[in-house]
């Protein structure tokens, strides 16, 4: 049963622009028992709402929760505003603020005359205001024209709802176009896809059918082109897409064979919601972060450097106290940096790349004669997951974020606070795992930055590409235009160790006979792919014997689905880092038991809780539906010391986490790394996944299954090839200066 809680609305402790309300509620009845002892006194409230008046009644429904960070309140889903009945309330509600000229002698008057149900016979026929003594015409049209446009909006947010809506889109829908709403709905209920894009197609596509366009509406055809571009694009990373692929996939989805693209590709341009760039379709967004990109990067490297003639003895001096010899690759490394605007940093593992950050704070701060505080001001250290950033704060004994963090991303807005209009003061940003960062959020990032900062890009051209649209890294080393230093020697290599000669295997494509023998630190256990489950599962018993636990460890795999796929194993991993216990509580969800202690990954990006797709927690402990105030099942998950709070409708943005994508481990580092190798994960065997897998470990690798399978891998240089422009219009911005 849904709860609700009826009563009146106080006062807004917070209010977003798009409707989203935290505030005061005087609760005179419930349906629950847990709210009960709020009857007749406040609670507090958050949802969105078109808009609250003091003098109206409200019935709000949804969840009472305990927010681990505000406390007890009630969250609401959705609402109904109820209409003033009975003389006095009548009498309160029209001479509220609401009815500018309308006195409490006159409200009590129309009250007595029209009775308990005068609003309702004043909204049916607004000729009985006429009854009223003494009562002007032209306060009559007032009256009418205030309580018709109020009663409208929450008309239109009801028939919203109707059309599966949920509240905050209907609420979203009808502050975007107010009174011109009920067109939308009537006239082309598409609009929505392109007016507000967090709505998706397939909900506004059912409304369209409820309200009856047929297939091959060119509205419709038109908003599923975008849906379609959009999906691909996010899909496959490409930045641009061809005509012939858009409209194959376009007739596939609405299984229609509509043949007047031609008119529509023209109509979506000419709205600016796409660029045609020749024979490449852009989504609008995407070709002008590669053209902001493009023009901040050539300011950047176009403006007047700043040199430093002590560098080489300040550079000894730091030798001695770190006690430490930077090799020539990292000097000049360290040199550019200093002295140049932008700068690319890129190698592979082992080639010193955290002690390159390191002596560049620390001679940027010396240089610039700044105490600990005026440089923290100065400086972001900046990094696209938790885990990146957290690694780059422990090696510099400096404060560093996640990007979103520091461009401030804002749930409510939806939008980044930090902004080409609110510009951050640092002036030195270093930027960790930039392989990981597509164009957007670098376009994002940029927006937010000064044009007087050096800006260091340090990574991986070798790693995986990040997940969403474009290849950065590649391009924009490949362009050619920016100062990058590529760091080749090996620093992290014992005589009895094979980890990091084995990653420059992989990357090269030249595999020795070596990956057969067992070192300090690898070891491949061979055996056939049906026996991969049960040798993993007696591999990890002894891992576990000998000290180690899931947090240290973590076994990665290229594929979900099949026998040897993530889905698969990681129950059987359940049983054997965190079997069940009458100690241990449990939820089931799905096909899925969820345990305390159990590993977690998250699965997408939640800024305002500060945890993002990739991160890792554990389950700290659970509260069930009986025992919690929600009176839900609720699931708290520890990511290094920030508590999540999950209820079941986050349930699907959680998974185990014993074993994960190589994808996912993007951007982490684990002490030791298993990795299954099958014929059966063919599909996804290809060199740049196997080589980013490897490069996770730290101190020990072990790989189990297939050699075969494995040397495929190595030898397979047949990635998805991104389709992006990135290079080619940095080169032309460069060589056509004005």
């Amino acid at each position: 049963m849904e709860s609700y809680i009826k009563g009146n609305f106080r006062r807004s402790i917070f209010q977003s622009d798009k409707g989203y309300v935290i505030g005061i509620f005087k609760v005179r009845e419930t349906n629950d028992e847990v709210l009960e002892e709020y009857v007749n006194h406040t609670i507090t409230f958050t949802g969105y709402f078109h808009e609250l008046n003091e003098d109206d009644t409200y019935v709000l429904y949804g969840e009472a929760v305990n927010h681990p960070r505000y406390g007890f309140q009630f969250q609401t889903s959705r609402y109904e505003r109820l209409k003033p009945t009975g003389k006095d309330a009548v009498t309160t509600f029209l001479s509220s603020d609401l009815f500018p000229g309308v006195g409490e002698k006159l409200a009590r008057q129309i009250a007595e005359v029209l009775g308990d149900e005068a609003i309702d016979r004043i909204l049916e026929d607004e000729s009985c205001l006429y009854l009223v003594p003494k009562l002007s015409e032209n306060k009559i049209k007032k009256i009418v024209s205030i309580l018709k446009k109020y009663e409208e909006s929450h008309k239109i947010i009801a028939e919203l709802i109707d059309l599966n809506f949920s509240m905050r889109e209907a609420l979203s829908i009808y502050n975007e176009y107010k009174s011109n709403t009920q067109k939308i709905i009537d006239n082309n209920i598409y609009q929505i896809v392109y007016n507000l894009p967090d709505i998706s197609f397939l909900k506004v596509d059912k409304a369209g059918e409820a309200l009856g366009f047929d297939l091959a509406d060119s509205r419709r055809v038109k908003a599923a082109i975008l849906y379609i571009m959009k999906k691909i694009i996010y899909q496959n990373g490409d930045s641009f897409l061809s005509i012939e692929l858009i409209i194959n996939n376009v007739n596939s989805f609405l299984k229609i064979d509509y043949d007047n693209y031609d008119v529509l590709f023209k109509e979506l341009e000419e709205a600016d919601y796409i660029v045609i760039d020749g024979d490449d379709y852009y989504l609008e967004e995407i070709w002008k972060a590669e053209a902001n990109i493009t023009e901040r990067i050539y300011n950047l490297a176009n403006r007047p450097v700043q040199k430093h003639k002590n560098l080489n003895s300040l550079l000894a001096e730091l030798e001695k106290i770190n006690n430490i010899t930077y090799n020539g690759e990292q000097k000049e490394a360290i040199i550019k940096a200093l002295e140049s605007n932008i700068l690319i940093i890129t190698g592979g593992p082992g080639t010193g790349k955290t002690t390159i950050i390191k002596a560049i704070t620390e001679l940027y701060q010396h240089l610039n004669k700044l105490n600990y505080d005026e440089f923290t001001e100065r400086l972001a250290l900046l990094a696209p997951t938790g885990r990146a950033s957290k690694r780059m704060s422990e090696s510099t004994f400096l404060p560093a974020s996640t990007i979103h963090r520091f461009l401030k991303w804002n749930k409510d807005g939806g939008e980044f606070m930090v902004n080409e209009f609110n510009k951050s003061d640092v002036e030195l940003v270093i930027i960790d795992e930039v392989s990981m960062i597509d164009v957007n959020l670098f376009d994002s990032l940029l927006k937010g930055l000064k044009s007087n900062i050096k800006l260091i890009l340090v990574g991986d051209y070798d790693q995986l590409p990040s997940v969403g649209p474009g290849n950065l890294l590649k391009d924009l080393i490949c362009s050619e235009m920016i100062e990058t230093v590529h760091l080749n020697h090996l620093y992290r290599q014992g005589e009895d160790s094979y980890i990091i000669s084995l990653a420059y295997e992989i990357k090269d494509g030249n595999l020795s006979e070596n990956y057969l023998n067992t070192y300090n630190d690898y070891t491949f256990l061979k055996c056939s792919a049906n026996h991969i489950k049960s040798n993993l599962m007696r591999l990890c018993e002894k891992v576990i014997e000998k000290g180690y636990d899931y947090k240290r460890l973590q076994i990665l795999a290229p594929m979900y689905k099949g026998e040897n796929g993530i889905d698969a194993l990681n129950s059987e991993l359940q049983n054997i880092f965190n079997p069940p216990s009458s100690e241990k509580r449990e939820i089931k969800s799905g096909n899925i038991i969820f345990r305390e202690n159990d590993k977690i990954l998250q699965l997408v990006n939640m800024p305002d809780e500060n945890v993002f797709n990739g991160d890792i927690g554990v389950i700290k402990y659970i509260k069930y539906g009986n025992t919690s105030k929600s009176k839900k099942d609720e699931i708290y998950v520890d990511f290094d010391g920030n508590l999540v709070k999950y209820t079941p409708k986050d349930f699907v943005k959680i998974k185990h986490g014993f074993i994960i994508s190589i994808h996912k481990s993007q951007g982490s580092e684990f002490e030791m790394v298993i990795m299954p190798m099958a014929h059966s994960y063919k599909r996804m065997l290809y060199k740049k996944l196997v080589y980013t897998g490897v490069t996770r470990a730290k101190k020990k690798l072990i790989l189990i299954g297939e050699p075969e399978a494995f040397v495929y891998s190595v030898q397979n240089n047949h990635e998805y090839v991104r389709n992006s422009k990135l290079i080619q219009k940095i080169r032309y911005r460069f060589e056509n200066t004005m």
